[in-house]
């Protein structure tokens, strides 16, 4: 079930509401909790009713052995541990990297082991690594005594249960037991609707608006290969920013419709996203994008390892490992693996190169003129971090290492033809009445050029010059309400074609 959906939207999410808070009211406070467990559980089901099975063996099993681990010796204890580990990290193995793994053996020793062509199960990396989260610090004996419907809400609870945040059990099961929170908050109420109209304007009118252009764009670049006409430079750029500021929108719409979502039913998600595209290096998008996802990976693998306590070439080897299972997590294809790892170069760089910019910095501040020189830097900063991640979102997008390779080839091709077919996409409606009331006459391609200039500048202007929501205030006064209203029908009334989440493929 997709949250940009009428089954969702309309259905879903009020008998959800209605029905938790009707139940705590009249004091079936477990009863509550096991009928929202079931909604989430339906949640999931809805896409595939077979991913059932899935998760629910999976919360079973992670809830069995972190038990295991409360009543049991420290040598049993992390005996149980590994086991837990290694079920889940199968369990995503096999039904996420089964397959590219025979294809790549296939591939080096000319074997033809069969393809199973195994359906992803959605959320899968998701709700493997939140379990994961939870079985290492129950080995840590950080966990309380939590009930198995606790812990199973706790996994499966739908706002962030197939793209995230990665949340830890003492952020949402406490909350859970909080009897302050079984009734219904107006204020949260108010502010949860909101984010989650926010986030669904995000989605629908912002990405997808994107997403059909960069569909058309990697689609002309598969055809590429077989002799079709190619895509032109400025053509490549064009659908580059574009997925840039798709799989923000998106990404960043998802994230603020979870967190709505848990504020209507009082609880609070943890931040995933604070404008990552005002970062000035890697390691502050980092700090930037996908928050919990970082957050996971130092805790549970970076400080593991060892993370930088055994010297500056351990840190950087940690660095890489850290970002190789990252680009890994996010897909079975080389192309994520390679994205991967140079993103573990630019934060590497970061760190060596640390030192010698805060000494620049502190230079410059002695000058009359450090300030100008300063600002002067951190604008170089941005747009080579800028450049860095359109670059590699690009080759995220890619289907291949192959098409990553004649994009970026045919990127800086001293050819300047855009031809219409991109540019259509990014068609303002009734510009041509602008235009009449400033007395212009443009040719159709220079309305569209026009159009498409507008839109990529005002994306670029939200992205970097506006607070995100979750900085934003949330005024609860008339205009505010009937602004957001307005919004939040608009958005419906646009929901002709429901798309998918781009972190739903992951």
């Amino acid at each position: 079930m997709q949250f940009n959906s009428y089954i969702f939207i309309l259905c879903f999410l009020p008998i959800a509401m209605i029905l938790y808070y009707t139940f705590h009211h009249f004091g079936k406070d477990k009863l509550a909790k096991a009928f929202l467990l079931g909604m989430s559980l339906w949640f999931y089901g809805y896409f595939n009713v077979s991913y059932l099975a899935i998760i629910c063996v999976s919360i079973c099993v992670n809830f069995l052995v972190s038990k295991g681990m409360a009543i049991t010796g420290k040598l049993n204890r992390k005996r149980l541990l590994w086991t837990g580990i290694v079920f889940n990290v199968a369990l995503i193995f096999y039904f996420k990297y089964y397959d590219f793994f025979l294809s790549n053996i296939n591939a080096v020793f000319r074997t033809d082991f069969a393809m199973r062509n195994i359906v992803l199960p959605l959320g899968i990396s998701f709700f493997t690594f939140q379990q994961i989260s939870f079985m290492v610090d129950s080995y840590k004996g950080e966990t309380k005594d939590y009930s198995f419907l606790d812990y199973a809400l706790f996994v499966s609870f739908f706002p962030q249960l197939v793209a995230g945040p990665i949340v830890l059990h003492s952020e949402l099961i406490p909350q859970f037991r909080d009897k302050s929170k079984w009734k219904v908050n107006f204020d949260n109420l108010s502010d949860g609707f909101i984010m989650f109209t926010r986030g669904l304007a995000k989605k629908i009118l912002i990405a997808d608006t994107f997403g059909s252009a960069v569909d058309y764009g990697y689609a002309r670049a598969a055809l590429y290969a077989s002799g079709e006409k190619a895509l032109a430079p400025r053509e490549i750029m064009i659908v580059m920013l574009a997925y840039t500021f798709q799989i923000y929108f998106d990404f960043s719409g998802y994230s603020d419709m979870a967190t709505g979502l848990g504020a209507m039913f009082n609880f609070k998600i943890p931040m995933n996203f604070n404008s990552p595209y005002k970062a000035l290096s890697v390691a502050d998008f980092w700090k930037r994008w996908h928050m919990t996802l970082t957050r996971f990976l130092t805790t549970y693998i970076y400080i593991p390892l060892g993370g930088n306590r055994k010297g500056k070439l351990r840190a950087y080897i940690n660095v890489m490992i850290v970002f190789l299972i990252s680009g890994l997590w996010h897909g079975a294809n080389w192309t994520f693996i390679l994205w991967g790892v140079i993103h573990g170069i630019g934060q590497c760089f970061n760190k060596l190169t640390h030192g010698i910019y805060v000494k620049v910095c502190e230079c410059l501040e002695r000058l009359r003129t450090g300030r100008v020189w300063l600002f002067v830097l951190k604008v170089v900063q941005w747009c080579v971090t800028f450049v860095f991640i359109n670059i590699t979102w690009m080759l995220f997008r890619a289907d291949s290492i192959r098409q990553f390779k004649e994009l970026v080839t045919r990127l800086f091709v001293p050819y300047y033809f855009v031809g219409d077919e991109v540019l259509e996409f990014f068609r303002i409606p009734k510009i041509r009445y602008l235009f009449a009331l400033v007395g212009a006459n443009p040719t159709e391609h220079q309305t569209l050029v026009f159009c498409t200039a507008v839109i990529m500048l005002s994306a670029l202007l939200l992205v970097t010059c506006f607070p995100n929501n979750y900085e934003s205030a949330k005024k609860k006064n008339a205009w505010n309400l009937v602004s957001t209203c307005i919004l939040f029908v608009i958005c419906v009334l646009s929901l002709g074609k429901v798309s998918q989440f781009l972190y739903f493929n992951f």
